[in-house]
């Protein structure tokens, strides 16, 4: 896991330009807030959306991991393909609702009643341009999966399971980190501080990602390379 701590992981991952793009999106709640003011509420909520997105994207990569298992895999699909939206959504309605509710209450207004479409819209309207932000993650997200998961072969390297588990760790990242700047916050009464402390989390997490990105596709080309050796 230390590996992307070593410089040579970081330049041989950077030579990628996909990484830099990744590090800019990373960085746009930077942009946003000296550009358009956002405060935690809009910063948290971008994160809390960007975990819906990575949710999409789970799915249609567990989706493209069960088809080398041909018949068995798909009704394994058609079961924990419910079963992940069911659990992962959860967590995320509970994780929204939390957010929402300490939001109104520190602004002196009565929380709605939470709904999952109102969460939606409420973290959407959280903050100024917020779709524009949302839609560069989401393009980004696809992006990768297309061109690592589907294109360069990773689906046939993993299976369906491992792939579910994969989002939770992030989520448990989002909730340490809400806490930790949100503890900065009250403690030192210095909302900014709070504010890059999640930031910094969040961009030493993508910087981790694009590491083991880059380790994960030197594996599977080495593999495709080492397949002849095997006939």
């Amino acid at each position: 896991m230390l590996n992307w701590l070593k410089p040579d992981a970081l330049a041989e991952a950077y030579r990628d330009p996909v990484s830099w793009a990744i590090l800019a999106v990373d960085l746009f709640p930077l942009y946003a807030i000296l550009q358009f003011g956002w405060d935690a509420t809009s910063l948290v909520f971008l994160y809390w959306l960007e975990n819906l997105v990575i949710g999409a994207v789970t799915l249609l990569r567990m989706a493209a991991a069960s088809i080398k298992n041909g018949l068995a895999g798909g009704v394994a699909m058609l079961f924990s393909g419910p079963f992940f939206t069911f659990h992962y959504g959860m967590f995320c309605f509970v994780h929204g609702v939390f957010l929402m509710v300490f939001a109104e209450i520190s602004r002196g207004r009565e929380p709605p009643f939470p709904t999952p479409v109102g969460l939606v819209e409420f973290a959407l309207g959280s903050g100024a341009h917020m779709m524009v932000f949302v839609g560069a993650i989401f393009a980004l997200q696809l992006f990768l999966f297309f061109r690592d998961f589907i294109g360069r072969g990773q689906w046939r390297e993993t299976e369906m399971a491992a792939e579910m588990m994969k989002p939770y760790g992030r989520i448990i990242l989002l909730h340490v980190g809400i806490f930790v700047g949100f503890g900065l916050m009250m403690a030192l009464n210095a909302p900014m501080l709070g504010i890059l402390a999640l930031i910094l989390m969040r961009t030493l997490w993508g910087i981790y990602q694009t590491v083991r990105r880059r380790l994960n596709l030197d594996e599977t080309t080495a593999i495709k390379v080492d397949e002849p050796s095997r006939i």
